[in-house]
């Protein structure tokens, strides 16, 4: 399951989404996290899944590719799913013991679970398209008006970069030394949680080593290279918003005006 875990990977394309200004698509991403919570109708949220369905198409990620990054939060999914539908009043439609089930309950879980996918989907989006050096440097722009204020954006932006480019490593190194353990007889899928969670413990001692190694190693190769951010550091190639980045604001700030104009109309 943990290969499955597709968040933070990259990967190369010369479609429409990967061509846009980083700057752009983060705040586009942003913008689309934050409309989410507007719509609260099967309108809405049938717009906002035709807008995340229509970058998907732009961007030449396989959907297959997405539905991977979707399989490890399935448990979540249902969860969530249960919980608004046992849990919401409204008019019961089934008995299931002291459980009722209620017609607000269902149309409450699904949207709630619809909420998830899209958030999910459009996030790993912007990794899928976007190559760590240009999150980057996009991160950095954008905080550079809090520098101001004392906020170090450069070392906060290859921190965030950083942390994220190496889930998936890390994730691949949790997977092998599971496979190492299991061979020489650990069980981590058996006995409760407390046993299972005992059982993690020679899972986690390895990995942190190995986690502080990478990091020394990369810390050794970036003094290498004489590596020094923050100010009068050049970049081969400076970040400019062009018409396409414009047109993505323009289709966002549409569709949030949409969302708005059924929120005030239905009032859901």
């Amino acid at each position: 399951m943990l290969t499955d875990i597709t968040l933070g990977q990259y990967f190369p394309g010369k479609s429409l989404i990967h061509q846009l200004d980083p700057r752009a698509k983060i705040i586009c991403v942003l913008l689309f996290i934050s409309s989410i919570f507007v719509g609260e109708s099967y309108a809405a949220y049938g717009l906002m899944a035709g807008f995340v369905a229509a970058v998907l198409a732009l961007s030449s990620i396989p959907p297959a590719m997405i539905l991977k990054s979707l399989k490890p939060l399935w448990i979540i999914i249902i969860l969530t799913v249960g919980i608004h539908v046992f849990t919401t009043p409204g008019q019961a439609i089934y008995e299931l013991g002291p459980l009722t089930v209620t017609a607000e309950g269902l149309r409450q879980g699904f949207l709630m679970s619809t909420r998830l996918v899209l958030l999910i989907v459009i996030s790993s989006l912007l990794t899928y398209t976007t190559s760590p050096i240009a999150l980057t440097d996009a991160i950095e722009r954008l905080l550079k008006p809090f520098e101001k204020i004392g906020l170090p954006a450069h070392e906060l932006a290859m921190m965030m970069t950083i942390a994220l480019r190496f889930i998936p490593t890390l994730l691949e190194e949790t997977d092998r030394i599971m496979k190492a353990q299991m061979a020489r007889g650990a069980d981590f899928a058996s006995g409760n949680l407390l046993r299972r969670a005992k059982s993690m413990v020679p899972l986690l001692v390895p990995l942190f080593i190995s986690a502080f190694r990478r990091a020394d190693e990369l810390a050794v190769a970036m003094e290498a290279r004489c590596y020094r951010g923050g100010e009068n550091r050049t970049r081969m190639k400076e970040l400019r918003h062009t018409t396409k980045d414009w047109a993505a604001y323009a289709v966002m700030g549409f569709m949030i005006v949409i969302l708005i104009y059924l929120r005030a109309t239905t009032g859901k």
